[in-house]
């Protein structure tokens, strides 16, 4: 279980009722409902990114999945049926797929962008398959193997895998085994291929952004956002904190950064009392930095 997260102090830049502060309400909300909504909660991340995607916006991007999915043939039956049906709606008639350069794109991971460029990341174009599947009817889910996100068809006993970034190309047993062990050294096991939950797929995502913004210091407030929808969803990894500590000192926030690096400090001493002290030792070097 993951401690409470403390109450945020007002935020200048968005005051209570802001606009920010309804969407983050909605994703919280959302992430702890019994049957949470993927497609809901990626457009909602994706109004972080892109302030001018608003709730009309939002609906407009469910609206398309919907007509994809009214697209698909009527009547399809099992895995592989549904996997060549898919490919040939999205893949060859609309042309969602990927490429290198979507790497370094933001927009690869905001879902309404994705539909309206029908480019996207491995993961966010997999979002788009499991949604209009699934709004048709088909026995779909994500699977979350390292380093590249595919879809699953049919019992996961008998699984069908396709690759929404190579245009929804049909993946053997053996691409997988491929796939992983160039990614991770490591072969393939039976846990890679087990279907990934709504929001471990959204953390994932939000791992992404992260990760991009990471490599770019200008980007400092994208990683920031997505640290703190991280921590919204019920479970995180709790050193989120600490990164989000971090976020706020580069961002010139050093009193409220240097807090929240004391807070996360008393969280791991009893356990890991030497890493600690060395968080606290940051804490006063980043109040340190207003004298």
């Amino acid at each position: 279980m993951n401690p409470p997260n403390p109450p945020d102090p007002p935020d200048p830049e968005n005051p209570p009722g802001s606009g920010r502060d309804e969407l983050r309400r909605q994703f919280a909300e959302e992430a702890r409902a019994e049957r949470p909504d993927l497609a809901l909660l990626c457009l909602l991340l994706a109004a972080e990114a892109d302030p001018a995607l608003d709730a009309d916006g939002i609906d407009a991007a469910q609206i398309e999945l919907d007509r994809l999915a009214g697209l698909l043939p009527y009547g399809v039956r099992g895995g592989h049926a549904w996997a060549s049906a898919l490919a040939e709606l999205l893949g060859e008639r609309c042309g969602f797929a990927g490429s290198s350069a979507d790497y370094q794109r933001l927009e690869s991971s905001q879902l309404h962008h994705v539909l309206r460029r029908r480019r996207g990341l491995p993961i966010l174009l997999s979002v788009v398959w499991i949604e209009v599947a699934r709004r048709a009817g088909a026995p779909v889910y994500g699977v979350a193997l390292p380093g590249h996100f595919v879809v699953g068809f049919g019992d996961p006993s008998e699984q069908v895998l396709a690759d929404p970034f190579a245009g929804g190309r049909p993946m053997t047993g053996q691409d997988a085994e491929l796939l992983v062990t160039g990614a991770t050294g490591a072969p393939l096991e039976a846990s890679m291929l087990v279907p990934a939950r709504p929001l471990e797929i959204v953390l994932r995502i939000l791992n992404n952004i992260r990760a991009w913004a990471a490599v770019r210091p200008e980007s400092t407030r994208v990683a920031l956002w997505a640290v703190e929808l991280s921590l919204l969803l019920p479970s995180h990894p709790a050193r989120l904190r600490y990164e989000r500590a971090q976020l706020l000192v580069q961002s010139g926030e050093f009193l409220r950064g240097a807090a929240e690096m004391e807070e996360y400090a008393e969280l791991v001493g009893v356990v890991e009392p030497t890493a600690a002290e060395a968080i606290r030792g940051r804490a006063r070097a980043a109040r340190a930095l207003l004298n």
